[in-house]
């Protein structure tokens, strides 16, 4: 497997975790504050997140198929970006199984 396929994944994992912790912050403060400007704050959020949590599924599933993973252990990665906090752990776990799988290919020498 490929180093980048593993590093898209782990970069969404963290950009899909850090929105779902800000858009459940928002609500938070929508629903249980009644602020006004967090309204705003959830929109634009919850927009963010649903797109880009669509690219997370996307490049987990790529690096699941390609590390040829169970499936339960790929639905719980798929469903790692619904859960606050719980991107951060996953991803973690799986860098640790899978680093040994990335190919790290021959360096080429640099100019001679």
């Amino acid at each position: 497997m490929k180093s980048s396929v593993l590093t898209r994944y782990r970069v969404m994992a963290y950009v899909t975790g850090v929105l779902l912790i800000l858009l459940t912050l928002a609500c938070v403060a929508k629903y249980a504050m009644d602020i006004n400007a967090a309204y705003v704050w959830v929109a634009i959020l919850g927009t963010a997140h649903g797109w880009l949590f669509v690219i997370y599924l996307v490049f987990a599933f790529d690096m699941g198929s390609k590390a040829k993973m169970p499936f339960i252990k790929l639905l719980w990665i798929l469903l790692a970006g619904t859960i606050p906090t719980a991107a951060f752990f996953v991803e973690r776990r799986v860098t640790r199984e899978l680093e040994p799988l990335v190919d790290k290919g021959t360096p080429e020498p640099v100019g001679v």
